[in-house]
């Protein structure tokens, strides 16, 4: 532990300059098409501007082998791109380095990183890097008369008619109802907090439980969708994204009440190169790298200051703004995703959930 904190304090006092002895380091992430949207607005750059190699390793989970790693006492990876929770989770077990927000660069237009990233993206032991959303996306050539535009009217199916996809899982369900009753995203939580919110939330989703079909795996609902199974479903952004632009697929996407997740950037305290380590992700975490790679997939830039430098797709024709989770338009409802809430009460809204799912 005082060798990390020495670590930290030489690298604070250089400002993360390029004076380490590593000339590698081992980037474990997802693979496809986001691991090389990092290789294009990240690792590149970072290579040519610092003279270090980066080696990716892809992971399913990278938290999976993070942990595994670290309780066999073998760390072989420097840098882990891991679920925000995974990142919480590990830093309590006091697994992972801790950042000093001082020690990363300001946003381009000189705002403090601490109060450029978004909400929930700058923790102790994790630095935000994307931001993606479970978003609603429906069929347009279903409602000729008129396209839904809220998580009101994905309940409605007497105004919009047709099969709803939904996940079963209550962390990307529950909120959803109570929008859909009225209340504000800002008070989800307080609300999924208390018994009557509870009960509120069930009782919405009783109102079109016959017309839900659930999905699980994260492809299932765009392939509802092609298959006219549902009209309107649930669905991660980036996938929508890809039958949008990537497929000419006829589907939309509903922004309100969209559920926001977060990925960041850890280190462990036994990588093997940590120095490279913590350059890495001060470089990869500016405000000009996370812009970049929304040119290779439709996730949100973590930082403020890096909208405004969002350009086109790599097709060299498409807008990514329009498809940002994190642009100030679609932020205005939604609802970022709380690990500590669900550490209290996932259980218990899992067992509710699952109850509900079972009986007529």
């Amino acid at each position: 532990m005082k060798r990390l904190i020495i670590l930290t304090t030489a690298l604070c006092g250089l400002g993360f300059a390029a004076h380490a002895q590593d000339k590698e380091v081992n980037v474990v992430s997802w693979g496809g098409a986001y691991e090389k949207s990092q290789v294009e607005a990240y690792n590149t750059p970072f290579t040519k501007e610092k003279g270090i190699k980066v080696n990716m390793v892809a992971a399913d989970d990278p938290a999976t082998p993070l942990k595994a790693q670290v309780e066999a006492g073998n760390v072989t990876g420097d840098v882990f791109d891991v679920a925000m929770a995974d990142a919480i989770r590990m830093c309590d077990e006091g697994a992972l380095v801790e950042f000093d927000p001082a020690t990363l660069p300001p946003g381009a237009d000189g705002t403090p990183a601490v109060d450029d990233f978004v909400a929930g993206s700058l923790t102790d032991c994790a630095v935000g890097n994307i931001v993606w959303g479970t978003v609603i996306g429906f069929d347009t050539t279903k409602f000729a008369d008129g396209a839904p535009a809220t998580v009101a009217d994905f309940f409605d199916t007497a105004k919009f008619p047709g099969k709803r996809g939904l996940p079963k899982s209550p962390k990307r369900t529950l909120y959803l109802a109570l929008i859909a009753d009225g209340v504000p995203a800002a008070e989800v939580y307080d609300t999924l907090g208390t018994p009557e919110g509870v009960d509120r939330a069930f009782q919405k989703l009783d109102t079109i439980k016959k017309d839900v079909v659930w999905w699980e795996a994260g492809a299932q609902p765009m392939q509802l969708l092609a298959d006219g199974e549902v009209s309107m479903t649930t669905v991660y952004n980036g996938r929508l994204f890809d039958a949008i632009v990537g497929e000419g697929k006829p589907f939309d996407t509903i922004w309100d009440g969209q559920y926001l997740e977060i990925n960041a950037f850890v280190v462990p305290k036994q990588a093997p190169h940590p120095e490279a380590a913590l350059e890495y992700v001060n470089f990869a975490t500016g405000t000009q790298p996370l812009a970049d790679q929304a040119k290779w997939i439709s996730y949100g830039p973590a930082r403020k200051s890096s909208a405004p430098l969002v350009g086109l797709y790599n097709d060299g024709k498409t807008e990514m703004a329009p498809f940002m989770p994190t642009s100030d338009e679609h932020m205005k409802t939604a609802v970022v995703d709380d690990p500590e809430f669900w550490a209290d009460h996932s259980a218990e809204l899992a067992e509710r959930f699952n109850n509900w799912l079972a009986a007529n």
